[in-house]
């Protein structure tokens, strides 16, 4: 072969020996968005020697909509794909499809606004296999647009990284991860929480109290673009106190003590907003403090009993 060019994805699958090859499912829950396009693009890049990859997606619109645009990418891209209409408008409901349909002994999620550079799930694998790890997050990095607020990248909230407590991954996401099946088991993502969001930090932390060990690969990367609709203050701030309410609904299921939670949450706002202040030089700090303070509203909210805010109208909104 000639120096410079690369064999094609069914050169490279006719050298490797079909008797060691493994499976893998990709899951992508989508909601009518028309970027499932360019994720699909970017799986069928992917660098996957040894592993036969197959794509799920789950529409969770009340009508097939994206069915046209899927079916079209699996076949111009010669994706091993299976699409399922999971209506209800709940992101749940499209995760427990993709997990209902899952064979394969891994299983990794990622989302629909998402774009994965070529080593993304290999980086995954080598990880999971060199830990044994029955989960592994990856890095989500923000794209931010050129006309973004000046303070928007210098704080970088929208990145996503673990959650992490006393050097331990504490809830997770499902942006970019990777799991074994059967550390999954029959757990599956709970309906309450699929229209507020929280529900992937619910579903983590059961799996962390069951005793399934997670890792961090860094190196395992996909790209996010911000869109202006979540430009804003407002938005990072009410995706912040939905999040407060989910860990406060999550530390009341497992006992922890209302009035404690009221009285912690209080004293850490009023900390987050003196910061605040003593920061307002950097456009970039004191957002951050204002962002981290409605944190702590939520899990107050969520210990006083408030109703969880509905963040999301559909999967992958």
């Amino acid at each position: 072969m000639a120096r410079g060019l690369q064999p094609s994805r069914r050169m490279q699958d006719s050298i490797i020996n079909p008797a060691t090859v493994r499976d893998i499912d990709v899951c992508v829950c989508t909601f009518r968005r028309a970027s499932v396009a360019d994720l699909l693009a970017s799986l069928a890049k992917l660098e996957t020697p040894g592993w036969r990859m197959r794509v799920i997606v789950a529409d969770n619109d009340d009508t097939p909509s994206a069915r046209g645009t899927v079916e079209a990418a699996f076949t111009k891209l010669g994706l091993n794909g299976l699409y399922i209409h999971a209506p209800a408008r709940n992101i749940s409901v499209a995760r427990n499809a993709c997990l209902n349909a899952a064979r394969a002994p891994l299983v990794a999620f990622i989302d629909d606004d998402e774009t994965a550079r070529p080593d993304w799930l290999a980086q995954l694998i080598s990880n999971q296999e060199a830990t044994g790890a029955g989960v592994v997050f990856g890095r989500v990095i923000a794209a931010y647009a050129p006309d973004a607020p000046g303070w928007m990248p210098a704080a970088d909230m929208h990145s996503t990284p673990p959650p992490i407590r006393n050097g331990e991954i504490v809830g997770g996401y499902t942006c970019n991860v990777l799991m074994r099946r059967d550390a999954v088991g029959a757990l599956r993502f709970d309906p309450a929480f699929g229209r507020s969001g929280g529900e992937d930090t619910t579903f983590f932390a059961q799996l962390q109290r069951a005793g399934v060990t997670m890792t961090y690969a860094s190196n395992a990367i996909v790209d996010e673009p911000i869109p202006p609709a979540r430009s804003t203050l407002e938005w990072l701030k009410t995706r912040a106190y939905r999040a407060g309410q989910t860990w406060g609904l999550l530390q009341i299921r497992n006992g922890k003590s209302k009035p404690v939670l009221i009285g912690m949450s209080l004293a850490k706002m009023a900390f987050c907003l003196v910061t605040a202040g003593l920061t307002f030089w950097s456009p970039a700090r004191w957002r951050r403090a204002v962002v981290r303070s409605r944190l702590h509203a939520g899990v107050m909210g969520a210990a006083t009993g408030k109703a969880p805010l509905e963040l999301y109208g559909g999967a992958g909104a």
